[in-house]
């Protein structure tokens, strides 16, 4: 009978505890809230179920459509818990499955949109020819961007991809740094080899390099340049000057997408004002054929700590401005 009392002990395979309960438990704490009528006691690796068995075995299934989403996409957040014991996931996980790919990488890895403004990104891309992509440190942008380009270069929508970065310095001068300019240089552009890395082969890709097919330079190679049939994508936008960022956005040439990346919290101009990337959203917004998504802290998919972290100095840096010792700069990314 449903009104007999059982008690159950469901393993959690496969997955860290630490992430899939959330910082001080948040998402443990939110799982007990969605499931009143089951008594959940977490014992390591796994957790103690007492209720009826309708209730425990709906709350196993329930529990387990949240783990496989964690294994799919390395991502949860209040929403996805949210979805997992009211709405359910156990059906979206296999529909997002190839939907969200954006395009498979090395060893046959599937690079996905892995959350809402991720999703919103690629959707955008199928009708925009320039999208500014904005928000914290960790919420995929960049690397979407990047899977994006990979995508059309694949496909050949496009013949090369072209990644730039403004070489400005967080807490270094140029100066200072050993070797030729390239060696100065590719430490700022790191990032995106890192991400390409992940997309294609090293062989393939160190070919694309040397033969042009995938450039990857600072800004100010761009000046004078005309980028035909090509995806560009600009990251760290928001070291950009009004000037700087009119420059890269004049480049685009026939049957070229342009990807605009920034995170307006990390400026490291010596004036944060001089910063031309919120400018030219604002002069740009709802312009047709030009799309903005604007990530936020629930798109965050690095470590569950860095959430907790962005949070934690936004709110010091709220209470900074509050008290007029103004924003504190910020150069970890």
């Amino acid at each position: 009978m449903d009104s007999e009392e059982i008690n159950k002990l469901i393993p959690i395979e496969g997955v860290d505890t630490r992430e899939l309960y959330g910082a001080q438990d948040v998402y443990l704490e939110q799982i007990r809230a969605l499931s009143p009528t089951v008594k959940i006691v977490a014992r390591g690796s796994s957790l103690r179920v007492l209720g009826s068995k309708g209730g425990v075995e709906a709350f196993e299934r329930k529990m387990n459509a949240l783990i496989d989403y964690y294994i799919k996409y390395r991502h949860i957040s209040r929403e996805v818990v949210s979805q997992a014991f009211s709405e359910g996931l156990s059906d979206r996980v296999e529909a997002a499955s190839d939907k969200d790919t954006i395009v498979f990488g090395n060893n046959g890895m599937a690079v996905r949109a892995r959350t809402v403004n991720q999703r919103r990104l690629v959707e955008l891309y199928g009708t925009n020819d320039l999208l500014f992509a904005v928000g914290p440190a960790g919420s995929g942008k960049t690397y979407t961007a990047i899977a994006l380009a990979v995508r059309a270069l694949k496909e050949r929508v496009v013949r090369r991809v072209i990644l730039t970065r403004p070489a400005v310095e967080a807490g270094e001068k140029l100066g200072f740094l050993p070797g030729d300019m390239k060696e100065k240089l590719d430490p700022y552009l790191q990032p995106l080899y890192d991400a390409l890395n992940d997309m294609i082969p090293a062989a393939k890709l160190q070919k694309y390099l040397e033969d042009g097919t995938v450039q990857i330079a600072p800004l100010a190679y761009m000046r004078g340049r005309t980028l035909d049939n090509a995806f560009v994508i600009l990251d760290e936008a928001q070291n950009t000057t009004s000037s700087q960022i009119k420059m890269f956005l004049t480049r685009m040439g026939r049957n070229a997408k342009f990807i605009v990346t920034g995170d307006v919290t990390q400026i490291d101009l010596p004036r944060k004002s001089d910063s031309g990337l919120t400018r030219a959203m604002e002069t740009l917004r709802g312009i047709d054929g030009i799309g903005m998504v604007e990530f936020d802290r629930r798109d965050i998919v690095r470590h569950h700590l860095v959430k907790y972290i962005v949070e934690a100095f936004d709110r010091s840096d709220r209470e900074a401005a509050e008290n007029g010792g103004g924003i504190r700069p910020r150069t970890a990314e």
